[in-house]
């Protein structure tokens, strides 16, 4: 929003009467909301994280996050029938331009043989390999779970590369979208959000500005807007690690 922009939402929220916002959405919404309260101080913002990419620094989860995951595994799963009965290697394409937080714990549910994320370099590559040794263990499927901000542009990119050095697998491509935007909520997301909407008000109402609500160990947070925005929320190493394991 330009600075005309936020002085008109400034004038109206003044008109309207209200005292205090809350803002739900993710980067962008809390980048907003931390440029309009150091401009207009008087109307104190907390923000609560809300996408389904989790991405947000300063919280272990945000809304949306669980619903998302579910709707990913489900189409997985069905998807996986139908590898394991036609000797078929499928991308999956998720959500996560800039981050792989979708794709690593979807991956890790449907137990996926490889999950490609844009925090990783090289997967390409390291992909080629475990395909190689596992056609000479005669594995005849597999799943490979890609988010969108792949390094190597996305599931189609992958796949082509894959298929010229892998001629007797079937090489299919399935990329999930929106629908991952989309559906009920799961009962995760909705006791999350009342929590966090709960721990919103009781900021306010502790004189608390400029800060976002958020989960850190299971436990209700603030987190600075300041602190949100500047730093960067990292995929667990852990977790990579566990992939690589289990795909064996």
């Amino acid at each position: 929003m330009e600075p005309e922009g936020r002085r008109q939402a400034y004038e109206s929220l003044k008109e309207a009467g209200i005292d205090a916002v809350v803002v739900i959405g993710g980067d962008g919404t809390l980048t907003g909301a931390r440029v309009f309260c150091d401009e207009y101080y008087d109307i104190p913002f907390v923000g609560i994280p809300g996408t389904i990419d989790n991405d947000i620094y300063g919280t272990d989860y945000t809304i949306g996050y669980d619903t998302a995951l579910n709707t990913v595994v489900e189409a997985v799963d069905k998807i996986r029938d139908t590898a394991g009965s036609h000797n078929r290697l499928f991308f999956i394409e998720v959500m996560g331009r800039d981050a792989g937080f979708i794709a690593l714990k979807s991956g890790i549910a449907c137990g996926a043989e490889a999950i490609l994320i844009p925090e990783v370099q090289d997967q390409v590559r390291n992909l080629k390999d475990y395909l190689e040794k596992g056609f000479k263990r005669k594995k005849s499927s597999n799943i490979i779970i890609v988010a969108e901000g792949d390094e190597s542009g996305g599931a189609f990119a992958i796949a082509e590369s894959v298929k010229e050095d892998f001629l007797n697998y079937d090489v299919r491509v399935s990329v999930l979208g929106h629908i991952q935007r989309g559906g009920t909520p799961s009962a995760y997301d909705r006791v999350s959000a009342s929590k966090l909407g709960y721990a919103a008000v009781e900021a306010l109402m502790d004189d608390q500005k400029s800060v976002m609500v958020g989960f850190h160990n299971s436990e209700l947070d603030l987190v600075p807007f300041r602190k949100v925005i500047k730093l960067k929320k990292k995929v667990d190493p852990e977790e990579m690690q566990m992939v690589e394991i289990l795909s064996v």
